[in-house]
């Protein structure tokens, strides 16, 4: 998905190399309605792509969702380097995940993850992760100006 330069939502940067695990989070999304367009990174490299176009004026996410574990360049790795670009410092980014390992939560909240999920397998379970990342990052959270 691309972003169209008509919508008024921000849109959700999805950084996640798993085809499936695209997919999923997509549909999740499409069946809650979520009003931002989700645009996708198939992995690290790909994701730090984008910091040149937000610097040239592209509309910046409201929220990044990363996944640690990619080829090219791993998560924690684009996590330093977007908190380390002053003008993505304030985009909240959460660590959605399959690791459970406590190096890597602690590691991302080090670097300054804003969360970090561990991914449901179940469809249903990540309908729930879906609606809540849509209600708290895209609806109720206030996001800096």
């Amino acid at each position: 998905m691309t972003t169209n330069s008509s919508n008024l939502y921000p849109p959700i940067l999805l950084v996640e190399d798993n085809p499936v695990d695209v997919d999923l989070t997509l549909r999740a999304f499409a069946r809650r309605k979520l009003a931002n367009p989700v645009l996708v990174a198939r992995d690290g490299e790909e994701a730090l792509e984008w910091i040149p176009r937000w610097a040239a004026g592209e509309t910046k996410p409201a929220v990044i969702l990363l996944d640690l574990n990619m080829p090219r360049v791993d998560g924690l790795t684009v996590l330093r380097e977007f908190k380390n670009y002053p003008d993505l410092q304030r985009i909240p980014i959460v660590i959605l995940t399959t690791s459970k390992e406590d190096r890597d939560i602690n590691t991302a909240y080090d670097l300054g993850a804003n969360s970090y999920i561990v991914k449901p397998v179940d469809f249903d379970k990540f309908m729930d992760v879906a609606q809540h990342i849509e209600l708290y990052w895209c609806v109720f959270n206030e996001l800096p100006r």
